[in-house]
């Protein structure tokens, strides 16, 4: 049950991707961002509203927590899809997000079997081969560029799964509708410091909040296979994302796959099996 939760939440995240990815190229970063932040609010408004819960102030804590690292992984990674190649961005943030609660997992106690290391093993090159694109030999700046926000957006989503793993099953969805206020307030500090505007106009814009919709239904996911299993595999499999997004828009962009990403989509696939059988 595990496994299948954190895999639909890697659905639902790869699928908010798509969306928010495709609004941003119509639109402005900064508006579809603070209405992805609104859509996912609003979807955990409801949440709290229909589910008991018993929120103690330690899972409260945690949930501004998690409020910070989601919206500094929103904002480095639009900025980063903005001004680099999301080839770059994508990769590395999802191996920052996979990494980092799973290291804290193992160092406070948690020890996976040896078939589930594997597995996890197997899915970080999968992550980052799946949303490898090849590079234009000019593109060297913006590569960089998409490096630095990437591992910014990583260790932002990083905080948030490894913030949201430390509440308690009994607290319901309070922590989260934190998480969401929070990263809400962090999208439009860091757009005013940016110089960006958050304001949203008609059109595109609001595209967002179907993203922001889908990211609660992932939180949902991935919170609910922490209750079920092990911090580090509910991260380690939610981070698979990107290969929902690049499946995504081969099928609806017509994007081509490259030879690296059906590599990476293997590996993918080895991850889950072995994370199953374990």
């Amino acid at each position: 049950m595990a496994v299948l939760l954190a895999l639909g939440a890697a659905i639902a995240y790869g699928l908010s991707d798509f969306i928010g990815g495709v609004a941003a190229r119509r639109a402005s970063v900064w508006p579809v961002a603070l209405t992805a932040c609104l859509g996912a609010s609003l979807g955990t408004v409801v949440l709290a509203m229909v589910v008991d819960g018993d929120a103690s102030r330690a899972d409260m804590s945690w949930g501004l927590l998690g409020g910070l690292g989601s919206g500094m992984g929103t904002v480095f990674l639009y900025r980063g899809f903005a001004r680099g190649r999301m080839g770059v961005v994508a990769p590395v943030s999802a191996v920052g997000a996979a990494l980092l609660p799973a290291a804290l997992a193992v160092t406070t106690g948690e020890r996976p079997a040896a078939l589930v290391w594997a597995g996890m093993v197997a899915a970080l090159p999968g992550i980052w081969l799946v949303s490898r694109e090849p590079a234009p030999a000019n593109a060297r700046a913006s590569s960089a560029a998409g490096l630095v926000d990437g591992v910014l957006a990583g260790v932002g989503f990083g905080l948030l799964f490894s913030a949201l793993g430390q509440v308690r099953e009994e607290a319901g969805f309070g922590p989260v509708l934190a998480t969401q206020v929070v990263s809400m307030l962090s999208v439009v500090g860091a757009a005013r410091l940016l110089g960006g505007d958050p304001t949203p106009r008609l059109g595109a814009d609001w595209w967002g909040l179907g993203a922001g919709l889908l990211a609660t239904l992932a939180v949902v996911g991935f919170m609910l296979a922490r209750q079920q299993g092990l911090l580090s595999v509910a991260a380690v499999l939610t981070s698979l994302y990107p290969a929902a997004t690049v499946l995504l828009a081969t099928l609806f962009l017509h994007e081509k796959m490259h030879r690296s990403q059906s590599i990476g989509l293997l590996l993918c696939a080895t991850s889950v099996v072995c994370v199953a059988l374990g």
